[in-house]
């Protein structure tokens, strides 16, 4: 009985902590707690029936086949326990939802005893969560006459699993609590910090609000007191979600918000209630959706207008903004989901279709998108084996086609990937669109979320569809303590075992590898009409349309190989001008930004749309610059177009990388590294062949709008600024504020500079090594004032700087340098005014590692800006993360302030900086 005891001992500590016992997911603990129950004298047996019934986690766990085999005994007389019935046994089986409790109910209905195969017939009837092995037994029964089977599928025919649930409450009253003004980064749901207890959910709703115990009394408070009403958390005069599509933040909000899933699984709520002034998020909307959520964008502050009708503008040029309708904490609110509209008492504050459309209504009645998903998979088998026509029971997917209307990128790929489409026409913007998915990727700080997603949905390996997946290390490659240590060789073993390409190889054959996972994604994407999904916002390639997702729809993606979403509408972004030879790309992407604003009169047109760039002639590592920050841009998904040559070089490029991985042996027995290579050889040679030339779109497309950048006004770097001081609130930080680098008058103060991230290319490394050359041959030697931490993306540039000399000069000028042999156990806390060579990975863009000290100013080439993600406040100044250049970023430590420019001049005069050249083809067909 060691292990019960163990649990017990678990159970007291985690008392302490003001936590419940830990959900058991061992097959060896159940086994002894089961025991424990058939021994009707046991002083444990009362509370091992309760860990039993209330606290084994359900799907493809080993718990959850021992539960499963337990309930089979007690249904069939071969266990009697007086509090477990069979028809509570049903009961337990109905709430597992898959894997080994289909198994059973299956072998269950097929059996030869008639009153419970009709009973097992009843459960599975409610079930949706099946795979091919459990399909492929009811079909074959029902070709060998068996009518239960029969009787099986024509109810999933008809979907019973979905119209017998109860219908979506016609009013649902909220109560709202504002959880910050301006834009809510998920950090403040799930902080980057605490990514580590992610998997065990009620510890990690602990860290709500960022520990904040006050807000998380009063959102107690409120609940109390509104025991009857759902609490709507909100963003006032900002977006929800941003940065990040966190399931864990969802999970967060269901877990204090939310309603219970089953009363047999501890600490999984769903259906959320949030809400943003200026919407949510888009890759956090669609997680919302995973759990049967709802989103509402609020527009509640609108910009006020004069007698004539136009925006009055203040003092610094910004709309001013005037509240149409008040969401202060505490405000009750009524949801009509029938009328589709937002009520105070009586009055009608707004219309809320596009929250409550008939897809997400599915997803509310359903608990969920994944039910709805795979119900309609078993609709369409059953169907298909019984050879009727499958009744509409769903919601018809939108199809808009306008005839004589050409196609954008993003309406291409989608086209051309959509399955499970009738009509047969041409579809755009704003259909409904199932699609397959090429690449899959995962990373290490939600993974262990997906791979409870993938035991919940009974998934046991990856869809045939999908091309490749990898699974990073990433996330967690700076610091490698006890916490990593217990989760991520867990992690890597699972998904090796479900067939991703994984950064560590569960049987130590070959070097971990901790390389950015955007960055992989880039190498392994060698389609330009590639639709690839990865656990991270930042899933944003230069080939193809990549889109950030939750572990949840990450897990979906590698069990089904299918995603679900509108195609979205998008924004055309042409360059004209030339760039001054003193100018880095990055200052294009920032520029970009503020022109885009500047033109539409503050009005972000980039956000929950496709951004089409044509860049042209930058080949994948240095557009990736521009498509990564598109995130930031708060656009859904971007894509690059480029020209034939350019595309052929990168997919060059790729397939040396994955040669590369194939060499180091993290080729799996598929060998689907090999496949991605083949896939790039067929692409390349219908390139060259005239058969298929690089993805454009349609010289007749339609956008939402059309920017034009002018690259000649670029005349200095440019800099996200977090303006912590902005004495509005909800300006604070966002990525909108872009300000050239003389605004700084060259006498701010840096404390700490950061090289690294997924924002950086090889170039970039090139770059810090001759700027320190250069300030050595000026100087006479290289002090730096500040400290510098860089962190490459991967090992493989690590690896090309070597052969190229560029890594011994780094060497020369570090103070520190990672040793593989000898990972960092703990994160650092302080750092000296020196060059520290950090192992490839995020580093302090990620915030759950590695950070600065409190309050200082951080000048860093990453994407993150968000309060307390990089450094938090202090006592006496706020923490500050500006975002910029390499140059800007290495010339910032070595002043220890920000340069002018000309220091700035003089420091990148004769670097090969990253150029860009706007494209003289017409890229459209």
């Amino acid at each position: 009985m060691n292990l019960y005891k163990d649990y017990i001992k678990e159970i007291e500590e985690r008392k302490e902590q003001g936590l419940h016992p830990k959900p058991i997911e061992d097959a060896e603990l159940l086994s002894e707690i089961i025991a424990q129950i058939k021994d009707s004298g046991n002083e444990h047996r009362e509370d091992s029936l309760k860990f039993f019934i209330y606290n084994t986690i359900p799907g493809t766990t080993s718990a959850a086949g021992a539960k499963a085999q337990f309930l089979k005994e007690i249904i069939l007389g071969e266990s009697i326990v007086e509090e477990i019935t069979p028809a509570f046994a049903f009961e337990l089986l109905s709430h597992m939802k898959g894997g080994p409790s289909i198994e059973v109910l299956l072998d269950l209905a097929l059996g030869s005893a008639a009153s419970i195969a009709e009973e097992a017939a009843k459960v599975l009837k409610t079930q949706v969560f099946l795979y091919d092995a459990d399909t492929s037994r009811l079909a074959e029964a029902f070709k060998n006459g068996n009518e239960i089977a029969k009787n099986i599928l024509k109810s999933y025919a008809k979907a019973e699993f979905f119209t017998k649930l109860p219908e979506v409450e016609e009013e649902i009253e909220i109560v709202t609590y504002i959880a910050g003004v301006g834009d809510i980064s998920t950090d403040l749901l799930s902080p980057g910090g605490d990514a580590h207890s992610r998997s065990d959910r009620e510890l990690h709703g602990q860290c709500i609000f960022e520990h904040n115990k006050d807000m998380q009394n009063e959102l107690s408070a409120l609940k109390e007191k509104h025991p009857d009403k759902r609490v709507m958390l909100l963003a006032e005069k900002g977006t929800m979600g941003v940065g990040s599509s966190r399931m864990s933040g969802v999970n967060n909000v269901a877990l204090w918000t939310g309603i219970q899933a089953s009363p047999y699984v501890p600490f999984i709520n769903i259906a959320p209630i949030i809400a943003g002034t200026n919407g949510i998020s888009p890759i956090f909307l669609t997680t919302v959706g995973v759990t049967g959520g709802i989103g509402i964008d609020l527009k509640n502050w609108v910009k006020k207008t004069d007698a004539e009708g136009n925006v009055i503008m203040d003092s610094d040029g910004e709309p001013v903004l005037e509240e149409a309708y008040s969401v202060a904490t505490g405000t009750v609110l009524t949801i009509n989901t029938k009328k589709k509209k937002l009520y105070n008492r009586d009055k009608e504050l707004m219309d809320i279709s596009a929250s409550l459309t008939p897809q997400k209504v599915e997803f509310i009645k359903a608990g969920g998108s994944y039910a709805i998903v795979f119900g309609k998979k078993i609709q369409t088998f059953a169907a298909k084996t019984l050879g009727i026509e499958a009744p509409t029971v769903f919601a018809t997917s939108k199809e808009i086609s306008h005839e004589g209307q050409g196609l954008t990128a993003v309406e291409k790929i989608f086209n051309k990937n959509a399955v499970g489409t009738t009509s047969g026409k041409v579809l755009h913007a704003g259909s409904d669109v199932r699609v397959e998915v090429n690449i899959v990727g995962s990373q290490d700080t939600t993974g262990l979320m997906t791979s409870q997603e993938l035991e919940a949905m009974a998934a046991t390996t990856i869809s045939p569809i999908v091309d490749g997946a990898y699974q990073s290390g990433c996330h967690t490659a700076s610091v490698w303590d006890k916490k990593a240590q217990a989760n991520i060789p867990k992690l890597m073993k699972f998904m090796n075992d479900f067939g991703l390409i994984t950064a560590r190889d569960p049987k130590g054959s070959y070097h971990a590898m901790t390389d950015v996972i955007h960055k992989v994604l880039n190498d392994i994407t060698i389609d330009d009409w590639a639709i690839i999904i990865g656990g991270d916002s930042h899933t944003r390639m230069s080939k193809g349309v990549a889109f950030g997702a939750d572990s949840g729809t990450v897990a979906l993606a590698l069990a089904t190989g299918e995603a679900s979403m509108p195609i979205p509408e998008s924004v055309k972004v042409t360059f004209k001008g030339a760039m001054e030879d003193y100018m880095d790309f990055r200052d294009v992407v920032h520029a970009t930004q503020s022109q885009m604003l500047k033109q539409f009169g503050g009005e972000n047109v980039f956000q929950g749309r496709i951004i089409e760039v044509h860049l042209g002639t930058l080949t994948a590592d240095q557009a990736f610059t521009f498509t990564d920050w598109t995130a930031e841009m708060k656009a859904k998904a971007s894509i690059c177009i480029s020209e034939d040559d350019t595309l052929i070089e990168s997919l060059e490029i790729a397939k040396g990388r994955i040669q590369i991985m194939i060499e180091k042996g993290m080729d799996n027995k598929k060998q689907v590294l090999q496949g991605l290579i083949d896939i790039a050889n067929k692409r390349i040679a219908e390139i060259q062949s005239g058969e298929k030339s690089a993805l454009t779109p349609d010289a007749n497309a339609k956008y939402y709008a059309e920017v034009e950048i002018d690259l000649d006004v670029v005349a200095e770097p440019m800099i996200a600024d977090p303006d912590v001081n902005n004495e509005d609130v909800s300006k604070r930080y966002t990525h909108d504020t872009i300000r050239p680098l003389s605004y700084y008058g060259g006498d701010k103060k840096v404390d700490l500079g950061f090289v690294g991230s997924c924002m950086v290319h090889k170039g970039d490394m090139k770059i810090l090594a001759q700027m320190l050359k250069n300030i050595e041959e000026q100087q006479g030697k290289v002090e730096f004032k500040a400290p510098l931490v860089v962190a490459p993306p991967t090992y493989n540039i690590v690896d090309e700087l070597k052969a190229e000399g560029d890594w011994e000069v780094l060497q020369k000028y570090s103070g520190f340098e990672f040793d593989d042999n000898a990972p960092k156990g703990e994160a650092r806390t302080k750092y000296e005014n020196m060059l520290y060579l950090e192992r490839p990975g995020c580093n302090l863009c990620m915030g759950n590692q590695e950070k600065a000290a409190p309050g200082d100013t951080v000048m860093a080439t990453s994407t993150r800006l968000f309060q307390g993600r990089v450094v938090k406040d202090s006592n006496e100044k706020k923490g500050e993360s500006l975002l910029s250049s390499t140059p800007v970023v290495v010339l910032s430590t070595a002043l220890g302030r920000t340069p002018t420019m000309d220091e700035y001049k003089a420091a990148v005069k004769g670097i090969n900086l990253t150029k860009f050249a706007p494209s003289r083809k017409l890229l459209v067909k």
